[in-house]
């Protein structure tokens, strides 16, 4: 584990500190060592519930509803499998959609087209790619148990945007106000 620093909101605490981006996810200083005694010896836990008197079961931690275990989002690996689709718009527009799996779970989505660089469908794959980036976010919390933040849904837009005051745009400066961090700029864009 090795944390990058920057100041957002922890994804454990929901503090508004310092925080170092581990495995897709923010924790600041408190939360990260949790996490890191945790990552190394989770029997600490059930010991220390039972020593705070805390009126919680340790299995019920890190067990959904259904009593299976809840997934921890670990990052994803560089390479996943895929499975890619052909489709056609209601313009008969051909388009690929490629979803990368991890057991048989979809994590990402992708949608391309042969005709990426006819300008007139810019706008449209401008918001396919906002909307595929954001339903792979939602795929990553839902299967792999990625925590979902304004900022991570802040991010996927503004590397949503093709240009300037396109829709991905105008939703992330208006989201913006509601977050404590300005976000990055077109130079930062991955």
């Amino acid at each position: 584990m090795t944390p990058t620093i920057n100041t957002e909101r922890c994804d454990g605490c929901g503090a508004d500190k310092p925080v170092h981006e581990i495995a897709g996810n923010e924790l600041c200083n408190e939360c990260l060592l949790i996490a890191k005694t945790l990552h190394q010896d989770p029997s600490k836990l059930a010991r220390i519930v039972k020593l705070t008197g805390i009126d919680v079961a340790p299995e019920t931690v890190f067990s959904g509803n259904d009593g299976s275990r809840s997934p921890r989002f670990d990052g994803l690996p560089e390479v996943l499998d895929a499975v890619r689709f052909r489709t056609t718009d209601c313009d008969k527009n051909k388009w690929y959609v490629s979803i990368s799996e991890i057991d048989n779970q979809p994590v990402e989505i992708f949608a391309s087209t042969a005709f990426d660089r006819d300008h007139h469908l810019q706008t449209r794959i401008s918001n396919l790619t906002t909307i595929t980036r954001l339903i792979s976010l939602i795929l990553r919390h839902v299967f792999l148990g990625e925590v979902l933040t304004l900022e991570k849904t802040l991010k996927q837009l503004h590397r949503s945007s093709r240009q300037q005051n396109d829709l991905p745009d105008m939703l992330t400066r208006v989201l913006s106000k509601y977050c404590k961090q300005p976000q990055q700029t077109d130079t930062e864009k991955v």
